[in-house]
């Protein structure tokens, strides 16, 4: 007997005073897509436009990025010498327009190969190659999302050795929502979980706030749980996948001897070691990459976000030889090395090659630590965790209110802004009780003060 399962009611569009304009526009969306299109956040914030590290609504209202559009937009909105890179790689206003068409790169070249791919892979394989822990950065197997490109990474491993079939991962990491990478996403508990996935455990404890991250780790539990799994399994393990820290997860970042420790296990049984680097690529945790941050030589880096600054670019980059087991079309897509992708990640390579970006981020990773931590001081905020320019908020409860109520509370007052009219944009929370803070990498210092001045008069009125 079939069991009829009832559609979910359309939820009201959220709503703020004295934004018509906007209000609109969330009704339009709320009538128009369904609900499953958005992630929830109190704010619902609608963007006319933006500008370097700043949003504006159609009122114009004024809002600080602290979000990075999902950490992707590392340079910053809109910066205009990316976008003239952009035109020069893509051709255009270099040549006449001749009947209507400008004669420039096309925007789609499947089952062909541009000037721009090949360039594209040329420079971000360099580049890699270049920094402590790229050595086995050989060839680009380019996606057109992140859990795409995790996919092909997963494919690539479980291609060498069909008697090698299981995948160890990370508890509680974030890979995306679509097969392979949904599988390897949250733990075991989901019941219709892929069975060639077993989860590890991962530190959550020893890195709940910053000061414990830098209290030395006693990995003697995980390497017994390693060892256990392999005499388990033995041959069987196929690879390894996890995050530099997990994002989605609740921005936990482990100490470096945890991801080491998880390299040494896949060197010694000849395990495929992916790490997932699509939140923590171009600068966001400190170093170019992530691997380097963290000491670790993986096989394969799944790269995203801000590898184009905001186009929708991804890959999957590492060993030569993995990759070999795949034939003519068994990797591609529609969009595998789309020339508008090659020419934005060239331009943000350019920009990281040729300006400060990561001093810049450096300087800026002082400002929002020091910003943080005085948070802790208020009722609302239980601990701080992070690096770089990628930070969480731990929330806590206040008296009837609870942390994911209070999280949310802090969302909405931030978008409304303190009494000077600073305004922040934030993301919803991040497992229920955790607000992401990642401002652009190339925020001005001076800026970056004020306003983390201004979170912290907001979160202090909310108690």
């Amino acid at each position: 007997m079939s069991t009829v399962i009832e559609p979910r009611r359309q939820v009201f569009a959220i709503e703020h005073p004295n934004e018509p304009q906007s209000n609109e526009i969330r009704r339009t969306i709320a009538e128009l897509e369904p609900l499953g299109m958005r992630t929830f956040t109190p704010s619902m914030t609608v963007i006319a436009r933006s500008e370097g590290c700043y949003h504006y609504t159609p009122e114009g209202k004024k809002l600080a990025d602290f979000t990075s559009g999902v950490l992707v937009t590392n340079l910053g909105h809109n910066p205009a010498r990316w976008w003239k890179s952009m035109q020069q790689y893509m051709g255009h206003g270099l040549s006449d327009v001749r009947e209507g068409y400008s004669s420039a790169m096309p925007l789609s070249s499947y089952n062909a190969i541009t000037t721009l791919e090949a360039m594209a892979c040329e420079r971000l394989i360099a580049n890699m190659q270049s920094q402590p822990g790229g050595g086995r950065m050989e060839q680009v197997l380019w996606s057109a999302s992140g859990s795409e490109g995790m996919i092909k990474a997963l494919r690539a491993a479980l291609a060498q050795d069909l008697n090698r079939q299981v995948i160890l991962a990370t508890r509680h990491g974030f890979h995306g929502k679509k097969g392979l990478a949904g599988a390897v996403t949250g733990t075991e508990a989901d019941p219709e979980r892929d069975p060639r996935v077993r989860f590890i455990s991962f530190p959550h404890e020893e890195c709940y706030s910053v000061q414990n991250r830098r209290q030395p780790i006693d990995l003697t539990k995980y390497e017994m749980e390693l060892t256990k799994l392999r005499d388990e399994l033995g041959d069987a393990i196929c690879c390894l996948v996890t995050e530099p820290y997990l994002g989605g997860g609740g921005s936990y970042h482990p100490q470096k001897e945890y991801l080491q420790l998880l390299e040494s296990f896949c060197r010694r049984h000849d395990i495929v070691f992916i790490l997932d680097e699509v939140q923590a690529n171009f600068g966001r945790t400190g170093s170019m990459y992530a691997f380097t941050e963290y000491g670790v030589e993986p096989d394969i880096v799944v790269l995203g976000k801000g590898m184009a600054n905001g186009v929708p670019v991804d890959a999957a980059v590492g060993r030569a030889d993995l990759f070999a087991r795949f034939d003519y079309g068994e990797a591609s897509d529609t969009w595998s090395g789309h020339p508008l992708g090659c020419a934005a990640v060239l331009s943000t390579l350019d920009e990281f090659e040729k300006q400060d970006v990561l001093g810049q981020a450096r300087e800026l990773t002082r400002v929002i630590e020091e910003g943080l931590l005085k948070l802790t001081e208020l009722p609302a905020v239980d601990a701080i965790r992070g690096e770089g320019t990628v930070w969480g908020i731990q929330c806590a409860a206040i008296g009837a209110r609870n942390s994911k109520d209070v999280a949310k509370g802090i969302v909405k007052a931030c978008y409304h802004g303190d009494n000077a009219g600073h305004s922040i944009h934030l993301l919803g929370p991040l497992s229920g009780d955790v607000i992401r803070v990642a401002p652009p990498l190339v925020m001005p210092l001076d800026e970056s003060e004020e306003y983390f001045a201004a979170l912290y008069r907001i979160v202090a009125n909310l108690a």
